[in-house]
């Protein structure tokens, strides 16, 4: 992917640590599941993460918080109430 053609927040200090194959492939995520209802993203996702795990692409936890955080910065009120909405189901879900 060419520099001019990233989103904002790949170039994001908090991201600067995150290997840019790593990044690429979250900005698959994130492009793909934009918009989506919760179960349309699940459908989504699960095949993405198998390919993951196809090309050896493991993230530690404090990757994806960084990511999420980047990713917030540069998200529109809309996207954010998305995003919101999706962590607390995944925080309640894992208590």
């Amino acid at each position: 992917m060419e520099e001019q053609d990233r989103p904002k927040w790949m170039s994001d200090e908090l991201v600067k640590n995150i290997s840019p194959k790593k990044l690429d492939f979250l900005t698959r995520i994130f492009t793909r599941t934009q918009g989506k209802s919760q179960k349309e993203m699940l459908l989504l996702l699960m095949p993405m993460l198998q390919q993951a795990k196809k090309e050896n692409l493991t993230f530690t936890p404090g990757e994806i918080q960084a990511a999420i955080k980047a990713v917030q910065k540069y998200s529109t009120e809309e996207e954010l109430e998305q995003i919101n909405r999706i962590l607390e189901k995944n925080i309640k879900g894992g208590q």
